[in-house]
C-alpha cells in the first residue's frame, strides 16, 4: 500500500448494511446447541476466479482472517492456518474435506466446520459460506465475514483494500454498526465489543 496525501480506497470504504445471513440451531451428538452462520454473497466474478481467492494462499493473505502455508484447493492436502489478529498466534492444521473446483469447499479452521458452495449467478458467483461458531460470537462473526468478503469483492476488482481482519476489523468505522445490525436481525444481545468503546449516554 502506498501513503499518498489522497484518499485511498480503504479510507473511503464503509461497509454496507447487514445483509445476506442467517443463523441456524441444531443439536449436536451430546444434545448440545450447535450454532450455524450462513453467509451468502453475490459476487461479480467467475466461480474460478473466487474458487482461487478461496484456495490459493497468496489470494488468501489479501482478504481472509487467517493465513495458509498451501493451497486449500486439493481434498486430502494438509494445511497450516494461522489466525491473524489473535492474541496469541493460533496455528490449526487442518486436511481438506472436500475440493470440488470451483463449485464446492471444505476444511475446519481451529475447530469450526468451514464448508464454502461458488454457484454460477447472472455472469459471477453466488458464494455461501456454512460456518459453526459460538451463540455470543454469531454477529461479531457476521460482521467479521461481511467486511472480509467486501475486501475479497474489492481484491477480485483490482481496488484492494488490504486486509481488514480481528481488532484491525473491529476499528473500522462500520463494524460496530454490523455488528448491532446483525444481532438484532438474529434476536441476539451483542456485547458492546470492545468493551471500552462503549459510547457515555
Amino acid at each position: 500500500m502506498t501513503d499518498r496525501n489522497q484518499y485511498t480506497p480503504r479510507e473511503q470504504y464503509t461497509p454496507g448494511p447487514a445483509g445476506g445471513a442467517q443463523i441456524r440451531k441444531e443439536r449436536g451428538q451430546n444434545g448440545e446447541e450447535k450454532w450455524t452462520l450462513i453467509l451468502v454473497r453475490e459476487l461479480r466474478h467467475s466461480p474460478e476466479k473466487v474458487w482461487q481467492a478461496l484456495t490459493d494462499p497468496a489470494h488468501l493473505r489479501e482478504w481472509a482472517p487467517f493465513d495458509a502455508d498451501g493451497n486449500l484447493g486439493t481434498a486430502g492436502a494438509k494445511v497450516k492456518l494461522t489466525t491473524v489478529g489473535a492474541p496469541v498466534p493460533r496455528v490449526t492444521e487442518t486436511t481438506v474435506t472436500r475440493a470440488d473446483a470451483p463449485e464446492a469447499l471444505e476444511y475446519k479452521w481451529g475447530g469450526f466446520d468451514m464448508r464454502w458452495e461458488l454457484e454460477a449467478s447472472g455472469g459471477g458467483t453466488r458464494l455461501t459460506l456454512w460456518t459453526n461458531i459460538g451463540h455470543r460470537f454469531i454477529a461479531m462473526g457476521a460482521a467479521g465475514w461481511h467486511i472480509c468478503f467486501d475486501v475479497l469483492d474489492h481484491l477480485l476488482s483490482g481496488t484492494p483494500l488490504g486486509r481488514m481482519v480481528g481488532p484491525e476489523a473491529m476499528k473500522c468505522g462500520g463494524w460496530q454498526r454490523l455488528n448491532a445490525e446483525y444481532g438484532k436481525q438474529f434476536g441476539i444481545e451483542t456485547p458492546n465489543w470492545p468493551p471500552q468503546a462503549a459510547p457515555k449516554s
